[in-house]
């Protein structure tokens, strides 16, 4: 268990600290090409660790598995998936894709698909995964484990704006006017309008395609049903 805290502690300042505040003196030092490269290497070993580790711990119980809270990630993942899908479209402000680095400061940055729902529709997908399996198994490795990704994915959200903000200027008050952090909070203020085709059949169907391939393929990956009553 005292590997997993550590791995779990690494990964979170390797987002919190290194994508933070160390971030301008490395890129200042090795360049963006260099630092992005360095960063996912990185990223790659403590994701690593961290699942090798959660694989490895003992089996320390906080609270029973039910069938009621066994079933809040298989109601949840389906709506964590579609965003995971929708974000991968290559024109998200908030992506790193080479669209959005070769962008200037006075360019209009596009608001559509689901940046109208949530700027950070990735990052939310990470975060309902997280929260979902805490609640669902009630121990200590696996709070230790979606915890790491649940505090790194909120922390995200934000770095990320603060970034884009100093990459983009007025282009991002702008965008951040039209959009939010908590889904479908700028729908709800008019902000902005959401309609059908901002979500598309295409991303409905392939979530729904990796949702039957987790549901089918959960105890083969990771021992145990994605739902056990």
């Amino acid at each position: 268990m005292t590997d997993l805290a550590l791995a779990a502690l690494a990964w979170v300042l390797l987002h919190v600290v290194v994508a933070g505040p160390l971030r301008p003196a490395l890129v200042g030092r090795l360049g963006l090409p260099a630092y992005r490269g360095l960063f996912s290497v990185l990223s790659i070993v403590a994701l690593t660790a961290l699942i090798w580790t959660y694989r490895e711990a003992p089996y320390v119980e906080f609270w029973a598995t039910t069938s009621a809270v066994s079933a809040v990630p298989v109601v949840v993942m389906p709506v964590a998936l579609l965003l995971l899908v929708g974000s991968l479209r290559p024109n998200n402000p908030t992506s790193a894709g080479p669209d959005m680095l070769k962008r200037g400061k006075g360019e209009e940055l596009p608001v559509r698909g689901f940046t109208k729902i949530t700027r950070h529709p990735m990052l939310w997908a990470f975060s309902l995964w997280a929260a979902s399996h805490m609640i669902a198994n009630g121990d200590l490795a696996t709070l230790l484990l979606a915890g790491a990704i649940l505090v790194t994915a909120v922390n995200g959200m934000f770095s990320i704006d603060r970034k884009r903000a100093a990459t983009f200027g007025e282009s991002w008050k702008r965008f951040i006017a039209k959009t939010s952090i908590l889904p479908f909070a700028a729908v709800q203020a008019g902000r902005v309008k959401l309609r059908f085709s901002d979500i598309g059949w295409v991303n409905i169907l392939g979530a729904a395609a990796l949702y039957a391939i987790f549901l089918w393929a959960h105890a083969i990956l990771f021992g145990v049903p994605a739902y056990h009553p």
